[in-house]
């Protein structure tokens, strides 16, 4: 039994402790269109921020693009999420989950 035990942590645990699934962020990341100033972007990042899965948002005028980092184990499907922004009084033109936080995002986009 010890030899068992001794085999499961030594490879199993820490395969299942370390998988990138399970430490994988994960964002929506959005184009906006309609997006033409700071209000603008304020708007929008309150409208999300107030949302109980919200962990970050980036919102980045020159590109267009909206980000929203959700909590660990927290979901938001794309359809709500483009509804916010749309009540927002903006058109969401491509909306995708991604493996990345709002943060790697805002890097990226510099």
């Amino acid at each position: 039994m010890k030899k068992f035990i001794a085999i499961f942590i030594a490879t199993l645990l820490p395969a299942m402790l370390f998988s990138a699934n399970a430490w994988a962020t994960s964002s929506i990341k959005a184009e906006v269109n309609g997006m033409v100033c700071a209000f603008c972007a304020k708007g929008i990042e309150k409208k999300l921020k107030a949302m109980p899965q919200t962990q970050a948002v980036f919102v980045d005028l020159k590109q267009h693009i909206v980000v929203l980092e959700l909590k660990d184990g927290q979901d938001v499907p794309l359809g709500e999420f483009k509804q916010v922004i749309k009540d927002a009084g903006y058109d969401v033109t491509k909306a995708e989950v991604v493996a990345q936080s709002a943060a790697d995002i805002r890097a990226g986009a510099k």
